[in-house]
């Protein structure tokens, strides 16, 4: 969340953790997390209708930048 802070400037985040065996991998000791970053006034539609995500840069780009950043942490 720091290094996304720094780069992309959202205005919060939605966190999320997905626990057990149907939550992924088919493993029953299975954990992850997801942090998503939001801006006011996002769109939520285009997941859930159109099967796409808007990101105003190519993914390359945005890998780049959160790499860099995250290199930069103390």
């Amino acid at each position: 969340m720091t290094v996304m802070r720094e780069v992309s400037r959202p205005h919060g985040f939605n966190l999320g953790i997905n626990q057990g065996e149907v939550a992924g991998a088919g493993i029953a000791a299975h954990l992850h997390q997801h942090v998503v970053p939001r801006w006011l006034g996002d769109m939520n539609f285009l997941p859930v209708v159109a099967q796409t995500r808007a990101l105003p840069q190519l993914l390359s780009q945005t890998r780049d930048l959160l790499a860099e950043a995250w290199l930069g942490l103390d």
